[in-house]
């Protein structure tokens, strides 16, 4: 009696509460799953139950995207958890440290990091209802963190893109318009940037925001929820080798058992699903590596559909796959996952305090010496991630050489930057600066190198010893650097080293002031000075009202170090009257985009000009190319495509003909081949003989025998030509990302960066095939046609806008090649 009693009690109170609260399909006035719900109205939703049961939800805004949207996290508990959420996040991360005492597990759901992944924000609608509701015993012992959708721009964009060409109703048709985006599809940002490959590098408003949050809870378990093809069937974990070395037993097998929990939902509705497939723990900068990387366990849940499957569509075999199924899949994932999570939570808690002790791994400190600009770039990404970091000092360290790949020594100054592994954040230090990654699995997801002191081009060193240092905190704050700025001096200099140096510049151009660059090295003032240098005269500048003034401002707000020279008689060098000292000219700048151009690349050089460089850029899409007179732009940029459709004969001969008249243009990866020996652009492919004896192999070996011909974007040392403009600011070597086994011909004149012979990559995997057809090839070149120049870059500089050390090569591509 006493057991129906309290069954009964259970019941009426579930039936309440459900009555109180209002379902997402009661809220919005049609059933989830029967239309996509545009971004204002779910954050509605979640301001409703924030207000309707705000004893147990939480709802902040944590920033906002580029194009406005709000971002948002709910957290959900009971009201005695969210009456004491503080006081649980800080015992929470007292574990960290070793001297926490937590008992509730903190789960995090992220939603929606690809905007065209559409069904994953309707889906954390009915999770965190069914949270509130039917399984809110879930919740005792777990705070669920939900953030509803990471990338609102792209969401919004696919979802008024399908509200516009679906029809009524919607067809299942795989032809019909509404399962083929176009172009410019919503899966990326505002930027076209991958939110989904930013976690680590932060180059994004929505990752820099969203990191401070996350730094504050750093979950036990956070899933970022995604779809795939439509033809697939689910995926969830434990995930596909290679995982990283630095993920632990007890994750590993965590994952195996949440995945085990869900095998049991889908198995009871006869629902297909996949593991250890595809989708594996390694590139750090993912929704499930890096919070893996940070303590946690990191999974990713793919649903069949994305941007193809609208409302509904046809799949393969003949099944009709609905909008509403795959809100299913999701929601069971999602509860599963905090089901188990709830169940676990004294092992979460004690795992987690395991994971945070220190470890014992090859590499105790990182010593890292550099132009100060880029250290001070390098430092700005740590403290975004709490790694701390110190300054060494006077002394020698022993260690692996990132120059060479192989033991040597560095010598440190009190500039020297040096991060050591014995701290909180100590397993992802070891994940973003290790030298070379260890592979358990050469084929892999995403790109199998990424170190950052390649990537911010620092001269650096890795101790199996700690390196002595000053206070591991946030290091010593640089004070900016001021100038006294006169009417009297003949001219300003300044160096040429950094991204913080372009960006002076542009400043200056923005002001109207005039500026110059050396073509060789000089020496006034006693102070050498490289080639690039920009140079500021007072002359250039005579009819500029509030010269001094105007650049003693753009000095003070870009922390720019100007030397004053009272003539412009150098001691050694050319004086600033030479040829050799030309002006910077005012540059107006296109670049092409849509239909054929890659929509990552073309987002990585948007976000270049107008947020890193603060440039103009004027657009043009391939739609009106041909209205266009590109003789307008003194510069036009090809983005990485798939040209050989778009370029014609008549558009490659328009093409030479601005070149030849005085135009640059810019070409990368993929756009070089569309131009390859037309029309007298002079670049060419590298023929490789192929073995006359063929093999025949099993099929399931076809796979692993064709990653001899690939390049997981793996770090190769090139050779710098550092006299050439395209080159200024650079010395002799540079380390370039190399995402494919493309490869082209050094050109005869005008190879600036390139690839030796016999050469291996310094970290990351290569095939032995691709590294014979990329030895003694191109990276970086200009060729001279007419009176202008074509600009060649194989790789790409801008890569996600985290490889920081190839920007200028792409800024001196704008201004310094003439």
């Amino acid at each position: 009696m006493k057991k129906l009693l309290l069954t009964f009690i259970l019941l009426t109170t579930t039936f309440g509460i459900s009555q109180t609260l209002l379902s997402p399909s009661e809220f919005l006035g049609y059933g989830l799953g029967s239309e996509f719900t545009r971004h204002h109205q779910v954050v509605e939703y979640y301001k409703y139950l924030a207000h309707s049961a705000s004893d147990r939800v939480k709802l902040i805004e944590y920033g906002k995207t580029n194009e406005r949207r709000p971002l948002i996290v709910a957290y959900v508990s009971t009201a005695e958890n969210i009456g004491n959420l503080e006081s649980i996040r800080k015992e929470h991360i007292k574990n960290t440290t070793g001297e926490g005492s937590p008992t509730k597990a903190i789960v995090w759901l992220s939603y929606n990091v690809h905007g065209n992944e559409s069904v994953s924000t309707e889906a954390s609608m009915q999770t965190i209802y069914e949270l509130l509701t039917s399984k809110a015993s879930y919740l005792k012992n777990t705070v669920v963190i939900i953030d509803p959708c990471i990338n609102p721009d792209g969401r919004d964009r696919y979802v008024n893109w399908y509200n516009q060409f679906k029809n009524t109703p919607n067809n299942i048709d795989p032809n019909s318009k509404e399962h083929h985006e176009g172009w410019l599809n919503g899966r990326s940002n505002h930027y076209m940037f991958d939110l989904n490959r930013d976690w680590a590098w932060l180059t994004q408003i929505e990752s820099r925001q969203r990191i401070k949050v996350f730094n504050q809870w750093l979950p036990h378990v956070h899933v970022d929820f995604h779809e795939q093809g439509v033809n697939n069937p689910y995926y969830f974990a434990p995930a596909a080798e290679p995982f990283h070395e630095v993920v632990t037993d007890f994750q590993r097998d965590f994952q195996v058992t949440i995945g085990k929990n869900h095998a049991k939902y889908f198995d009871a509705n006869g629902w297909f699903y996949f593991t250890k497939e595809v989708f594996d723990l390694l590139y750090p900068s993912y929704g499930d590596t890096f919070p893996t990387y940070n303590g946690g366990i990191g999974m990713t849940y793919e649903q069949g559909g994305s941007g193809h499957a609208g409302l509904g569509v046809k799949t393969i075999i003949g099944d009709t796959l609905t909008l509403q199924d795959r809100i299913a899949h999701h929601l069971t994932t999602g509860l599963s996952t905090v089901e188990v999570a709830s169940q676990n939570s004294e092992r979460l808690n004690r795992e987690f305090k395991k994971f945070y002790k220190e470890k014992n791994f090859k590499y105790k400190s990182y010593v890292m010496n550099g132009d100060p600009d880029k250290i001070e770039a390098i430092t700005s990404l740590l403290k975004s991630h709490e790694i701390k970091y110190g300054w060494a000092k006077d002394g020698l360290v022993k260690g692996h050489l990132y120059s060479s790949g192989k033991l040597g020594t560095l010598k440190t100054t009190p500039a020297s930057l040096v991060v050591s592994t014995n701290q909180a954040k100590g397993t992802l230090a070891q994940v973003l600066m290790e030298p070379n990654t260890k592979l358990s699995d050469s084929l892999t997801y995403d790109i199998t190198a990424w170190s950052l002191p390649y990537a911010y081009g620092l001269e650096s060193i890795a101790s199996q010893t700690l390196v002595d240092s000053n206070t591991p905190g946030d290091g010593i704050s640089q004070p900016t650097p001021e100038t006294k700025i006169t009417e009297d001096n003949y001219a300003y200099v300044s160096d040429w080293t950094s991204m913080k140096d372009a960006r002076f510049l542009t400043a200056l151009m923005k002001e109207n002031i005039r500026v110059r660059f050396a073509k060789n090295p000089f020496r006034v003032e006693g102070k050498k000075f490289e080639r690039g240098s920009l140079i500021i005269t007072k002359g250039d500048n005579k009819n500029h009202k509030g010269f001094a003034e105007t650049l003693s401002r753009v000095a003070y707000n870009n922390k720019t170090l100007l030397t004053p020279a009272n003539t412009g008689f150098v001691e050694k060098g050319n004086d600033f009257g030479s040829s050799y000292v030309p002006m910077i000219t005012d540059t107006k700048i296109a670049m092409l985009s849509g239909e054929p151009t890659s929509t990552l690349q073309f987002g990585e050089i948007w976000h270049f000009f107008e947020q890193q460089l603060q440039y103009p850029l004027t657009i043009l899409d391939t739609e009106y190319y041909d209205e266009v007179d590109i003789n307008e732009y003194d510069v036009l940029i090809l983005p990485n495509g798939w040209y050989s459709k778009f370029f014609n004969e008549s558009r490659l001969e328009e093409l030479k003909e601005f070149v030849s008249n005085g135009g640059k243009l810019i070409a990368l990866e993929g756009a070089i081949k569309s131009i390859i020996g037309e029309h007298g652009f002079k670049i060419k492919e590298k023929e490789v003989k192929k073995d006359s004896t063929e093999t025949i192999l099993p099929y399931e070996e076809a796979e692993r025998e064709d990653i001899k011909n690939s390049i997981t974007g793996a770090i190769f040392k090139t050779k710098v030509d550092s006299t050439h403009p395209l080159a200024y600011g650079y010395g002799d070597e540079y380390f370039t990302l190399k995402l494919s086994d493309d490869a082209f011909e050094n050109l005869d004149t005008g190879t600036v960066a390139y690839l030796e012979k016999n050469i291996i990559p310094i970290s990351g995997f290569a095939g032995s095939e691709a590294k014979k057809k990329i030895a003694n090839t191109l990276v970086f070149g200009v060729e001279d046609l007419g009176k202008g120049q074509v600009v060649y870059m194989v790789d790409n500089p801008l890569f996600r806008g985290f490889w920081e050390n190839g920007k200028l090569f792409f800024v001196n591509a704008l201004f310094m090649v003439k």
